[in-house]
């Protein structure tokens, strides 16, 4: 993403702006985010701490990006084969089925 490190953009709902009820003004703000990441073409943008996953998330909605937006745990667990079939709500399906078990299509 550019601009990134240090110059990279707030995602617009942090610092208790997610929960501060101004949802309007939250969403144009991260506009700005929304852009940033439409334009690396991405399938998924994983967020580091809550407040930016649940923004991120919404402005994917919000905007039409329709990227996936994952927390860094939730791809860390799906490389070690350890995301369980619940924890996969903000995945894709490209990667809802990926490492689970199906005891009815394992063999004996």
């Amino acid at each position: 993403m550019t601009p990134n490190h240090s110059n990279n953009f707030c995602c617009g709902g942090g610092g208790g702006f997610l929960q501060s009820g101004y949802k309007d003004e939250r969403l144009e703000f991260g506009k700005i985010k929304d852009d940033q990441i439409q334009a690396t073409k991405a399938g998924y943008c994983i967020a580091g701490c809550h407040n930016c996953h649940a923004q991120i998330h919404e402005l994917s909605e919000h905007y039409g990006g329709h990227y996936g937006v994952v927390h860094l745990w939730t791809i860390i667990c799906l490389s070690l084969g350890i995301l369980g079939p619940n924890e996969r709500t903000y995945l894709n399906d490209d990667l809802k089925e990926v490492n689970v078990f199906h005891p009815e299509t394992a063999m004996m």
